[in-house]
C-alpha cells in the first residue's frame, strides 16, 4: 500500500480548517448558554439517561445542545486529521507534531471539562473556565497555522524593533485580560445558560455573587487599557516604518476592538440582550485572534520589504522616528 504523503501547502490548508473550527465552536458554544439550553442535555455523554440522542421530553434546549456537542465532535475530527497530517508532511517537523498534539490534548481536556460544567449545573467558574480554554486551544491553533506557513529551516528572528515586540506582547497580555474580565461579567449577568427547560428543571444555574455594574466597569476599563496599547503600537509602526505587513494587522485589531467597545456599551445599556451578547462573543474571538496574529506578525519573515500605505508614509513624514529601538 503507498503511503499518503502531504506538501507543505496542503498540511497549511488542514490547520486552517482546524483553527476555523474552533473558532466556530467559541460561538456555538455561547450560542448553547444564549437560548438556555445549557442543561438541556443534562447527562454526559449520552443526552438524557439511556439515550445518546435528545428527547421529546427535553425538547428544543436538549436539540440545541446536541448539536453544539456533534459541532465539538467536528473538532475533534478536524484536530486529530492535524495531527496524522503532521505525521505523514512532507518532510516531517517536530514543531508542528507537537502544536497539533497540543490542539488534541486541549479538546480532551474541554471535553472533560463540559461534563463537569454540567453535572455542576453550569456553575460560573467551570463555564468561565470552559470558555478560556477554547480561547488558548485557538492560540494554539492560531501559531499551528503560522508555523505551518514558515518554510523549512527557515530562520525565525524577531523582525521588528524590540519595542514592537514588547508592546505586542502586552497587546496579548491585554486581550488575555480582556476576555477573562469578560467572562466575570458573564458569569455576573443575566444569561445563566439554564431555562429552566431541562430535565433538572427542579435545579438552576447560579450566578456569581458580585454587582454586575462593578464588574462590568473593571471589564470596560480594561479595554480602555488595551486600546490605549493598541493605538501605541501603531504610533510606534508609523515612527518606526518597521513592517507594512504589521501595520495591517494592528489596524485591522484596532477596527475590530472599537466595534466590540461599541457593542459592549450597547448591550450594558439596553439590560444585555442575547443577540447582543451573542455578538459580542464572536467579537471577543475575532479580537482575540487577531492580537495573536499581531504577535506572530513580530516574527514573520520577510521575503521583501513593502512599503508602508501611502496615507501612512504622508503621516510618518511629520514624525520623528529616532531613538525608538
Amino acid at each position: 500500500m503507498q503511503r499518503v504523503h502531504l506538501n507543505p501547502e496542503q498540511y497549511r490548508r488542514i490547520t486552517v480548517a482546524a483553527a476555523w473550527s474552533l473558532a466556530v465552536i467559541i460561538v456555538t458554544g455561547a450560542a448553547v448558554r444564549l437560548t438556555g439550553s445549557g442543561l438541556g442535555c443534562p447527562e454526559w455523554p449520552n443526552c438524557t439517561a439511556g439515550s445518546l440522542t435528545p428527547t421529546r421530553a427535553v425538547g428544543f434546549h436538549g436539540v440545541i445542545e446536541f448539536v453544539n456537542r456533534m459541532v465539538t465532535g467536528i473538532v475533534s475530527v478536524a484536530v486529530i486529521v492535524a495531527v496524522l497530517g503532521s505525521l505523514v508532511r512532507t518532510p516531517r517537523r517536530r514543531d508542528l507534531v507537537w502544536l497539533s498534539c497540543g490542539l488534541v490534548l486541549g479538546v480532551i481536556a474541554q471535553a472533560l471539562l463540559g461534563a463537569l460544567v454540567v453535572k455542576k449545573l453550569l456553575d460560573p467558574p467551570f463555564v468561565m473556565g470552559h470558555f478560556l480554554l477554547s480561547a488558548v486551544l485557538l492560540a494554539n491553533a492560531l501559531v499551528l497555522v503560522w508555523r505551518a506557513g514558515v518554510s523549512d529551516g527557515a530562520p525565525n528572528p524577531i523582525t521588528v524593533p524590540a519595542v514592537v515586540h514588547r508592546l505586542a506582547i502586552a497587546v496579548v497580555v491585554l486581550a488575555g485580560a480582556v476576555l477573562v474580565t469578560g467572562t466575570v461579567v458573564t458569569g455576573a449577568g443575566p444569561h445563566s445558560g439554564d431555562a429552566g427547560n431541562s430535565a433538572k428543571i427542579s435545579l438552576r444555574a447560579t450566578r456569581l455573587n458580585l454587582r454586575i455594574g462593578d464588574v462590568a466597569r473593571v471589564h470596560g476599563t480594561t479595554v480602555m487599557v488595551f486600546l490605549g496599547v493598541v493605538v501605541a503600537l501603531l504610533i510606534v509602526l508609523v515612527r518606526t516604518r518597521a513592517s507594512a505587513a504589521l501595520y495591517r494587522r494592528v489596524t485591522a485589531l484596532l477596527g475590530l476592538l472599537i466595534l466590540q467597545a461599541g457593542v459592549g456599551y450597547w448591550q450594558y445599556f439596553t439590560d444585555v440582550p442575547s443577540g447582543l451578547v451573542a455578538v459580542h462573543v464572536a467579537g471577543a474571538t475575532a479580537v482575540f485572534a487577531a492580537a495573536v496574529m499581531v504577535l506572530l506578525g513580530c516574527r514573520t519573515p520577510r521575503l521583501s520589504n513593502p512599503a508602508m500605505p501611502p496615507h501612512v508614509e504622508r503621516i510618518a513624514a511629520f514624525v520623528p522616528s529616532s531613538g525608538i529601538r
